[in-house]
Order: C-alpha cells, then structure tokens, then sequence
C-alpha cells in the first residue's frame, strides 16, 4: 500500500521538514508540494492524491476553503498542519484525519501517517464490500424499477445494511470522503463518491444543487434568488440549502 501525499505550505522552512520527514516513510509517495491553496485545489484535481497535508492560514485561499472546495469526488484524507489550535474543532467536522499543532516531531508525525494508512485500509474493505451493497439494492430496485417510492438506497451501517427509500431522503451533502444522506431527522453515513451516489439516486427527483449537495426536488417549498447567479432552498423539513450559480440551471424549471 502506497500513500500518495501532497504538502501544502506557505511556509518553505515547514515545507522542506514536512518533505524530509514524509520521505523517510517507505509507503509514502510525494507526488506535488503546493505553496497555496489554488495550487493544493489543482493539483488534487489532476493528481487524485491519497492523502494532503495540509496548512491552515495561507494568503487567499486557507487550508479549510481547500477542503470545503474539494467536498466530492476528489477528496482525499486530510491531515491539517498548522501553528494555531484554534481551528481544531473546525477541521474534525471536515472530517480531518489528524491535526498536527507546530511545531510536532517525526514521532507525532508518525502516527499521523499511521492514521492515514488504517483508515485506507478501512476504505478499501468497504470499496470489496461494494458490489454486494449495490447487488441487494438492485434486487429490492428490480421488484418496481419505474416507481421511485419502491427504489431504496443501501447503507452500510456497522454489521447491517439500511434499506432507506428514496421519498425518505431530503437531501445529501458531502463531508469529507463520506456522504451525509439526511432523511427523517437522520443523517446516514456512507462511503461513496458524489460521483457514484448521483449515479444510484433517480436523476428525475434527485438535483445537484452544489459541487457536494444533491437535493430530492420533492422536498422544496420555496425557492429565493441571491445576489451574483446563486439562490437558495427552503425544504418542507426547514433546511436551507444554496443552490451555486454552477448548477442553478438544474433549478431552472423551478423557477417557471
């Protein structure tokens, strides 16, 4: 197993210890250093790192809008790096891996690559259990597989699998490299790609509203324009959701 890993760091004195330190583990492999965060969002998008390293305070885009902007298909394992413990707190609702406070020695960096290779392994299990997660949806699928109150999304939820019908389903949002499907008053947890989900949701009732929300069009009241292209959702159970001017026009028929 080989840890693909991007260092993001304004700071070039870090950079080149983070580089040092990481180096000296066999199983990782350093494919881009990144002096900023446009460049960590780039170089994520072309290289599909494992894992990023990643800074907080840098000029323009920090640390944090890094992860938020990279919720989705691309999201690799973070381990945020920084001088400031303030954003701790921030950094584990992204579903961070670790948080490193500078200044840390190899020791501490060791079990930060330890984390990083144990939840891997985690995900690859779950990526071998895949295929019979999406063979028992399709059964239940084929019994109706025109109606979209028949269709169920499988969860794994510890040693069982939740059956959650579609019509349940309010919205999803991603957190890291999980999924977060609200339904009910309940937030399921599964491990898929944007990519993947949006392919097993009926794309008839399910919209991409943002590069990591898709919302079931069921579930809107009401819908408010915003300044620069952007509006928001009022959804019957209260939540608020900005639809980004990206995708506004999967809204547009709303809007008539």
């Amino acid at each position: 197993m080989t840890l693909r890993t991007i260092i993001v760091d304004d700071e070039p004195l870090a950079t080149q210890l983070m580089h040092k330190w990481l180096a000296s583990f066999e199983d990782v492999e350093i494919v881009a250093v990144c002096r900023n965060g446009r460049e960590a969002i780039e170089q994520c998008e072309l290289l599909r790192p494992d894992a990023l390293f990643l800074d907080i305070q840098m000029p323009g885009t920090t640390g944090l809008d890094v992860v938020a902007r990279l919720q989705g298909d691309v999201m690799p394992m973070v381990v945020f790096a920084t001088a400031y413990d303030e954003y701790a707190l921030q950094a584990f609702e992204l579903n961070a891996i670790d948080y490193l406070l500078k200044p840390f020695d190899v020791e501490r960096l060791a079990l930060s690559v330890q984390r990083l290779r144990d939840r891997k392994q985690i995900s690859e299990a779950l990526d071998i259990k895949a295929p019979l997660i999406n063979a028992i949806a399709n059964i239940k699928n084929d019994a109706d597989e025109g109606s979209f109150q028949a269709r169920k999304l499988a969860i794994k939820d510890g040693g069982e699998i939740v059956l959650l019908p579609f019509e349940q389903i309010e919205w999803v949002d991603a957190a890291g490299d999980y999924m977060c499907v609200h339904a009910k008053g309940e937030t399921h947890i599964m491990r898929v790609t944007m990519k993947e989900l949006e392919a097993k949701l009926n794309a008839s009732f399910f919209l991409r509203i943002h590069r990591s929300t898709i919302v079931n069009a069921e579930c809107i009241s009401s819908v408010t324009i915003l300044p620069k292209g952007e509006a928001e959702l009022l959804l019957s159970g209260g939540a608020r959701l900005k639809v980004s001017r990206s995708y506004r026009q999967n809204i547009q028929h709303l809007l008539k």
